[in-house]
């Protein structure tokens, strides 16, 4: 059996992981900043292979250095980033100013909890008082409602932006202006996950749902970890939260090559597809970012990857360098000595290190055996439906495994967990008139995504019809993968589309495509769909047609959730 391997991108105008250069117009940081050092991420840190010229093109492209992959400079804090357990506060914060642009953000309060938490000042500003910065408020961060420039002190050690903040934003100009430190939120992630002890999970599909999965598990074995999830984990309280212990879970994200920025002790692959194509120029682009990502793992770490999936194949199973599945081969460190990186797989196969077999579903919800190189674990089962949670539940497994906890620990616990927010979540299954409707709410904006969603509604709830409700999410993704999204909703019965939700879209990309091309599409493929584009209306139109058995699922990143709460409020309206 050939031995999965690992290797540098082919791209050759692919960034090499860390090199980034300074910007024009910032100064690097001093040798005397009292939270961050002069030094760049290094590009040392790979899995070294035993042929080198395995690496000859991005060697060759370093030294010619590269663009920044983000717009503002990425630099080291000082606490120490050896890997060794850290106390409960990371020395080199306390006292540390730090301003928020855009606190309200799931991950950036987040991050602005675990500073506080480490004994930083924070402050910050955010469009409108939610719950989410009231929290910050509660926790004790300055929280400021709307952006001025007054919101800014004048003594701060750094600057945080969400992605969402606009270059004229009056914060960032004036922040600009008097020389602060600006980090974007996957930088001061990066920094603070540097810190601790990381646990990185990247992906296409299923990373919230698998980042929270597995913070939910440590935490009910005893390990209080540190945790920044991009959706609510309702059995944890929070999308974030702060610990004591040295691990810190996080979700990384490819898009803008954010996850760049995260060097963790520990990272996960769950998948590797077509997305964000108005950033990547192809799958292969995409791919090579994700193999700079595992490129990243610190010495003494581990990768754990999907080892049924074909795109990351591509980044281990290649022959000219030696990352094979289970093995340990050295790994070139920061400081140029030999460290152990390992690269374990998970999956169905039997040729993975984790998988599973005799997968039998009750009620809709799967139970199955686990193994670990060969060896049976024992068996389990999990409480989210469809079969891209098991390969998820496994991820779970891997990574909890590898950071010392047993295998028994974890099957006994994998099915306590009931999911994070908007995925596949039920809302409530209502009488109305003697007849019982189904109502759920799900996060899918991606084809596969819609597919695997389908499928697990229908082996979970078993209804008479499936009616989804799809808005569609960015013009950009959705000419991309028109053909796809078309295909898609196969196991739908009747597919609602309001207009596309217009998010890091151009005006042109609305000239070239919108939802009723959508919809002509599926009506091609011999499908039932209808363009509503108003939400009252759609309301209305499911309120005349949906009747018993049925269920109704709204789905997409946007705000389709809204449909779905007023729905719910008609049909207590009528119960």
């Amino acid at each position: 059996m050939s031995k999965p391997n690992i290797q540098a991108p082919n791209n050759p105008d692919a960034h090499p992981r860390g090199e980034f250069l300074p910007p024009s117009a910032q100064s690097s940081p001093s040798l005397d900043d009292p939270f961050c050092s002069a030094a760049s991420y290094s590009a040392k840190q790979r899995f070294a292979p035993k042929d080198e010229s395995a690496f000859s093109a991005v060697k060759g492209h370093n030294k010619r250095g590269v663009k920044a992959v983000h717009k503002y400079e990425v630099v080291n804090f000082s606490p120490d980033l050896s890997g060794n357990p850290v106390p409960s506060t990371v020395e080199g914060l306390a006292g540390k100013r730090f301003h928020f642009i855009g606190a309200g953000g799931i991950g950036m309060s987040g991050l602005a909890q675990l500073l506080m938490k480490n004994n930083a000042i924070v402050t910050g500003s955010d469009q409108a008082a939610t719950a989410v910065t009231a929290k910050l408020a509660q926790s004790g961060a300055d929280i400021k409602i709307g952006h001025s420039p007054s919101n800014l002190n004048s003594e701060m050690d750094a600057v945080v932006i969400s992605a969402a903040i606009k270059p004229d934003n009056p914060e960032l100009k004036l922040a600009q202006a008097r020389g602060c430190k600006i980090y974007k939120y996957a930088q001061m992630l990066g920094e603070l996950m540097n810190c601790y002890e990381g646990i990185a999970i990247a992906g296409t599909h299923g990373k919230s749902t698998t980042s929270g999965w597995l913070a939910y598990l440590l935490r009910q074995v005893g390990i209080d970890v540190n945790f920044v999830v991009g959706a609510e984990v309702s059995q944890l309280g929070s999308s974030s939260g702060v610990g004591d212990s040295q691990y810190f879970v996080a979700e990384a994200c490819e898009y803008d090559r954010s996850f760049l920025n995260l060097r963790p002790k520990i990272a996960c692959i769950l998948n590797i597809e077509e997305d964000h194509l108005d950033y990547y120029k192809d799958e292969d682009e995409i791919v090579g970012a994700f193999t700079e990502f595992a490129l990243g793992v610190k010495p003494d770490g581990v990768l754990i990857a999907n080892g049924g999936d074909p795109n990351v194949a591509k980044i281990i199973m290649d022959s000219r360098s030696p990352l094979a599945r289970g093995q340990v081969y050295p790994c070139e460190s920061r400081g140029g000595n030999d460290s152990l990186v390992r690269c374990e797989t998970f999956g169905l196969n039997a040729n993975c290190n984790f998988y599973a077999q005799h997968l039998v579903l009750h009620d809709g919800l799967y139970a199955f055996d686990v193994y670990h190189n060969g060896e049976l674990l024992g068996p389990t089962s999990i409480s989210l439906p469809g079969r891209h949670n098991v390969a998820n539940a496994l991820a779970v497994v891997a990574m909890a495994v590898n950071m010392g906890v047993s295998g028994q620990q974890v099957l006994q616990r994998l099915s306590s967990f009931t999911g994070v927010d908007r995925r596949l979540m039920l809302k409530g299954q209502f009488v109305v008139r003697n007849t019982t409707i189904t109502v759920l709410d799900d996060y899918a904006h991606h084809p596969t995504e819609i597919k695997a969603s389908l499928e697990a509604i229908r082996q979970r709830y078993q209804p008479k019809r499936i009616w989804c409700i799809f808005q569609p999410h960015q013009y950009s993704r959705t000419r991309f993968l028109l053909d796809d999204f078309a295909e898609s909703f196969k196991l739908a019965d009747v597919i609602i589309v309001p207009e596309i939700y217009f998010v890091r879209d151009s005006q042109q990309s609305k000239k070239e495509v919108n939802a009723q091309m959508l919809v002509d599409r599926m009506r091609a493929n011999g499908t039932d769909a209808v363009f509503i584009d108003d939400f009252g209306a759609i309301c209305e139109y499911l309120q005349a047609n949906v009747a018993a058995g049925d269920l109704v699922i709204t789905m997409g990143a946007g705000d389709i959730w809204k449909v779905t709460d007023e729905y719910i409020r008609r049909l207590r309206g009528n119960s």
